[in-house]
């Protein structure tokens, strides 16, 4: 009788297929299988109630926030909500162009592509102020289809760049530029429409600040979408940005009438002497002196934002705070979050204050920024970085609405948009000085952070003794009121 070998526990045992040989465990991992798919979708139902429950309730908030306090019945609200439209489509745009346009590359070396990005930086604002800024002031009875213009061309070129990212088309650039600008006279057309839309009660800091604010909102919302369909590649976030842009323009189309009428309004002339033969002088139309002396003293603020900018990128990787020697994009980050939430503060506050005097506004936030600076080089360190960070950036918004509503009171409504691009390109070039500033600037802290104080203490002495000069030598010329044209 023949006997098997015993088992060879060495001897390799032949395997056996679970899924061919064995239904019983073929049915189990399928039944598995299916269990799991089910409570996926549901967990992903789960997901998607809670998504639009919160969104639905954001949307409730965000309402009842832009109707309060009169701006319901004055119409304002719909300038707020699509103010809001319009910065979360800037937001796609600006997540997909960061890595594919401008700062594709960079280093924190590479301080000649910088410099050439601060000088790409005033393009926009060179075309807006001179050339756009004229053409749209043609249309101040059609407000409403300019500021619809700005945003169907920026989904125009939103849909023309989604293809180009991709091919490396030589619309690329053209295209982007044509977004900045069209965003750039959104921005003044904008600010030229909302004094016809203020309500009773509210002053023109407040109500510029609201709308401020409802911008910061449109971002905060849209930058985690953009950031989703970044995922899928830039080409998909501004496929986004395409249809916020189109549901803006129907938003800019919506606004109430209002906006393109200029009854009841009144505009400042000089009034004209008699020359020497008895015939009428020529009416000078120079810079109303308050608003003058606001732009001015707005140069301050701005020129420091531009150089914290690009002093603090290049000093804090090469020389980060004792501590921070490992972890300088963190540190950089913190004094970068300081600033964005000082902005906000800014625009919170002129939102929730009662009376803001624009022109002693303008003067207070040059010296705070001016002492801040100073104390930053005498103490430098991490807790003086983050509080000038916060004071840079509450400052800079606190000035720019103070600047917006000297405009919107002293200039007239037939030239206030040339006036707003005039006075946005100003204040970008001193950004771009202190920019340039910034990188050619020795990378020592103490130096840098003197030289920004300095600068800031000088502009401030000259500003309040050109005051001073101007109240001494007496009242400019005489002026009167005259209705509108028909």
């Amino acid at each position: 009788m023949s006997t098997q070998p015993p088992d060879d526990p060495t001897r390799e045992q032949p395997t056996q297929s679970l899924w061919e040989d064995d239904p019983e465990n073929h049915r189990s991992a399928g039944e598995n299988a299916l269990r799991f798919a089910k409570a996926t979708g549901t967990g992903a139902k789960a997901v998607a109630r809670g998504s639009a429950r919160f969104s639905r309730a954001t949307v409730r908030i965000a309402r009842r926030a832009s109707h309060a306090q009169g701006a319901g019945d004055s119409g304002m609200f719909r300038l707020i909500e699509l103010h809001a439209v319009n910065t979360a489509g800037d937001t796609a745009v600006a997540i997909a162009l960061a890595n594919t346009l401008f700062f594709a590359g960079a280093t924190s070396d590479a301080r000649g592509q910088v410099a050439l990005f601060l000088g790409l930086t005033m393009l926009p604002f060179a075309i807006v102020a001179p050339l756009i800024g004229p053409f749209l002031d043609r249309f101040s009875h059609g407000r409403r289809w300019a500021i619809g213009a700005t945003m169907a061309i920026r989904g125009f070129l939103c849909w023309i760049l989604a293809s180009a990212v991709v091919t490396e088309s030589t619309w690329l650039f053209p295209a982007a530029l044509g977004v900045l600008v069209s965003s750039k006279a959104y921005g003044i057309t904008k600010a030229a429409a909302a004094p016809r839309l203020v309500p009773e009660g509210f002053t023109l800091v407040k109500a510029n600040a609201r709308i401020s604010l409802s911008g910061v909102v449109g971002a905060t919302v849209s930058a985690p979408i953009a950031g989703l369909f970044s995922l899928l590649g830039p080409e998909w976030v501004l496929r986004y940005g395409f249809a916020v842009f189109i549901g803006a323009t129907i938003l800019a189309i919506l606004l109430p009438a209002r906006v393109d009428s200029s009854a009841g309004e009144v505009r400042l002339e000089l009034m004209p002497g008699p020359s020497a033969q008895g015939h009428p002088q020529r009416i000078s139309t120079g810079i109303p002196r308050q608003v003058a002396f606001a732009l001015r003293a707005n140069c301050g603020p701005k020129f420091l934002v531009g150089f914290l900018t690009m002093f603090m990128a290049f000093l804090l990787r090469e020389h980060p705070i004792s501590g921070w020697e490992d972890k300088p994009e963190l540190l950089l980050g913190a004094v970068i979050g300081a600033a964005g939430a000082g902005n906000t503060i800014g625009v919170a506050l002129a939102s929730i204050l009662k009376k803001i005097n624009p022109a002693v506004t303008v003067v207070l936030v040059l010296l705070i920024d001016a002492g801040m600076v100073l104390v930053a080089a005498l103490f430098y360190g991490f807790l003086p970085l983050i509080a000038l960070g916060l004071c840079a950036g509450m400052c800079q918004s606190l000035g720019k609405l103070s600047l917006d509503s000297t405009i919107q009171t002293h200039v007239h409504e037939r030239v206030q948009t040339s006036a707003f691009g005039r006075s946005d390109t100003m204040l970008q070039l001193a950004w771009v000085v202190g920019g340039f500033a910034g990188v050619a600037m020795p990378l020592n802290p103490r130096l840098g952070l003197g030289v920004a104080f300095v600068v800031l203490a000088a502009w401030t002495v000259f500003l309040l003794g050109d005051r001073v000069r101007k109240r001494l030598a007496g009242p400019p010329a005489a002026t009167r009121t005259v209705p509108p044209e028909a």
